[in-house]
């Protein structure tokens, strides 16, 4: 029987070079924006509305909105919420809709949003991401944000951890020769991600930002078993029961 692939995208600038059509494509961008979309359903956020750019998020605050936004790992001043996970765990966010633009995340869905199935992935709901893709039975795609379409390491990390997870748990997949690479440099960082981390670009920015528990946060596995996915152009709640792994 012919397997199943899972492959890698270091960035959405690569994207179009993949067949998405009938694969399920998994949004990373581990600082911050995944694991604070993650964190708001968890916390009770009714749907999350991803737009591309501040112009967008500006015309639904205008419509009285709850609006998330980030440039440059600082949150665009005017709106609700930047796009700390700590920001989106407060009663405030429970039973609302909120709009959301960051500087990569939600850069990655856009480019995404024709897949087969479009969900997002952080440490936080690793173990419950990785149970469900193997029971929808299709091909993967593993979209990093990275930083402004470059490649960034901490979401290939992530990448590298759902690719050894999803191979531990299934031997239906193939490899792409991407994820195969990053389930090697997961090998390397799993005992001490932070540490492995610790000269990454990103991770340096944020630390200059005084924000070094974010960093801990988002690198903390399965806080979760909320799945968001993407359906008619908004972030929804998909929660799936997770066996000890």
């Amino acid at each position: 029987m012919k397997k199943l692939s899972i492959d890698a995208c270091f960035s959405p600038h690569l994207s179009p070079v993949y067949e998405t059509a009938d694969s399920i494509v998994v949004i990373i961008d581990i600082f911050r924006a995944t694991s604070a979309i993650c964190t708001a359903f968890e916390y009770g956020v009714e749907k999350m509305i991803p737009v591309a750019t501040v112009d967008e998020a500006r015309l639904w605050k205008a419509k009285g909105y709850l609006v998330g936004a980030e440039r440059d790992a600082i949150p665009v001043e005017g709106f609700d919420f930047g796009n700390s996970p700590y920001s989106y765990m407060g009663e405030e966010v429970r039973g609302k809709t909120i709009v959301i633009t960051t500087t990569n995340g939600t850069q990655a869905i856009e480019a995404a949003k024709n897949a087969h199935k479009v969900v997002v992935g952080s440490f936080l709901n690793i173990n419950a991401l990785c149970e469900w893709l193997i029971s929808e039975k299709k091909n993967i795609l593993l979209l990093c944000s990275g930083w402004k379409n470059k490649f960034n390491l901490e979401d290939a990390l992530f990448a590298g951890a759902a690719t050894e997870l999803l191979t531990q748990l299934s031997d239906e997949f193939k490899l792409g020769d991407a994820c195969l690479a990053l389930k090697f440099l997961y090998q390397q960082a799993e005992q001490d991600p932070i540490k492995f981390l610790a000269h990454a670009s990103h991770k340096e920015r944020l630390a200059r930002l005084n924000l070094k528990k974010d960093i801990k946060y988002c690198l903390t596995p399965n806080q979760t078993n909320v799945i968001p996915i993407l359906h008619e152009g908004a972030l929804v709640r998909l929660v799936v029961p997770v066996n000890a792994v």
